[in-house]
This record gives C-alpha cells, structure tokens and sequence, in this order.
C-alpha cells in the first residue's frame, strides 16, 4: 500500500517513516506539512492509507479529511495527534482511527492492519465549524476554492453555486447548511444567496423599486428580499462602524 504521512513537524513525520521503513507491504511513503498540502500530494501520489495530524496550519487534518472523503475511491484516514481529548472524546470516532503522539509502532501496525475505510457516515460526524476551504469534484478532481475567495452562494434547483474570484463552483451542499456553518462570515439576503460580508459594497434601490446588493470586486447585483432586508442593513452599518 501507499502511505502519506501529513504532520506540520518534520520530526514527527521523520519518526513515523522510521516506524515503517521495513514494512514489507508499503511500497511508498511521500509526505505533508498540512492539510492544503495533503489534498495536492493526493492527487499526485493516490495514497491508500493517510497518516494525518489534526491541529496544523492553514488547513487541518479534520477538513483535509472532509473534502478527501467527498472523492469516489476515499482513502483510509488515520489520525495521528497530541491531543486525546481533542481527537477521542470531542469527534467520537472509530478508536482505530486514532493514534496518540508519541505513536508505538506496534500500535500503528495494528491500525494499518485493521482500520477500515471511513463511512459517510462517520465522516459526516466531523466537526464543520471553522472550515476554510470549499471542495467539490469536477471532472474527477477535487478542485479547492478557500473561502475568502467566495463572493456568494447561490441555490440552484438541488445544487449550490459558489461564485468566487476564478469563477464558479458546483456544490452538493444545501444553503441551510452553509447558513448554519459560516453564519460569521456569509448573511442571507433572500431565500437563494447567501452572500460573504467582507465583499458587500452597498445597497441600491432600483428604478423598479427593488433592493439590490453589490460587491467590492466584481459587476454583480442581487436582489435583497423584503424579509432580509433589516437584517442586512443591520450588518452593513455594523461593518461601516468597524
């Protein structure tokens, strides 16, 4: 099998290649500092099992694991962290799934013996709060697209539009969802959009009476219904005071 080892330390990546260097059913081992990195290495290396860190800069081993799971053919993610509490009693997952710093190597090769790959199910249990990226396969591949990038979300009939600096993106995700998760960054401003606070350039009434919302960035106006309307009113005078 292949492995890739993901830990922002170099020593700690160092030690578990140590561990395994005469595994005799690893054919490669290739290596991460973060959880961005890891998305990448995997469209190169196509690893099988994933040794993955959870608390690392710039995009964690939890969300890396999130978007990694989106794919058809997932790998096996086993968690590797200083942190049980963080790990085992916080996200309730497969103990299996689990390996404590510093890692015993009897204890890594039972779990690359034994652990199975992730469910949906189980996945759908991480945590979703403080995600910084958004993902979602496009031809095969998993295109990223991080979230201060984002300028709105728009539904579309059983789909979810993500407009951002490079274009569009088409996710599987609902916008209650989006709502509920980046509600301190993104306002709904009518029943379909969503919209990221830090892009919002003004409100402007339009000839015909109707409310308008645009960017800072880009040509494009969206309907601000009746119902939002206070609200966002509300944020955009809040933001001005900042």
């Amino acid at each position: 099998m292949k492995l890739l080892i993901v830990d922002d330390e170099p020593l700690a990546r160092a030690r578990l290649i140590s561990l395994l260097n005469d595994h005799p059913d690893i054919s490669s081992m290739v290596e991460a500092a973060n959880g961005l990195e890891a998305i990448e290495q995997y469209k190169d290396s196509q690893p099988d099992v994933i040794l993955m860190d959870i608390r690392m800069p710039g995009m964690d081993g939890l969300e890396a694991a999130r978007h990694l799971a989106q794919l058809e053919n997932a790998p096996i993610i086993i968690f590797t962290t200083a942190y049980d509490d963080h790990a085992l009693d916080a996200y309730d997952l497969n103990a299996i799934g689990y390996l404590l710093k510093p890692v015993q190597r009897d204890k890594l090769l039972h779990s690359l013996a034994t652990a199975n790959r992730l469910s949906s199910d189980q996945m759908s249990k991480l945590p979703r709060a403080q995600r910084k990226f958004i993902s979602a396969q496009v031809a095969g591949k998993l295109q990223m697209v991080a979230l201060d990038e984002v300028y709105y979300f728009r539904a579309e009939q059983k789909y979810v539009v993500a407009c951002h600096d490079n274009g569009e993106l088409l996710l599987e995700e609902t916008l209650k969802a989006l709502e509920a998760e980046l509600s301190q960054r993104f306002i709904r401003i009518h029943r379909s959009a969503l919209v990221a606070m830090d892009k919002i350039a003004a409100l402007v009434k339009t000839p015909s009476g109707q409310t308008v919302l645009t960017f800072s960035g880009i040509d494009v106006q969206l309907e601000v219904s009746r119902r939002h309307l206070p609200e966002v009113r509300k944020t955009i005078k809040q933001l001005s005071q900042r």
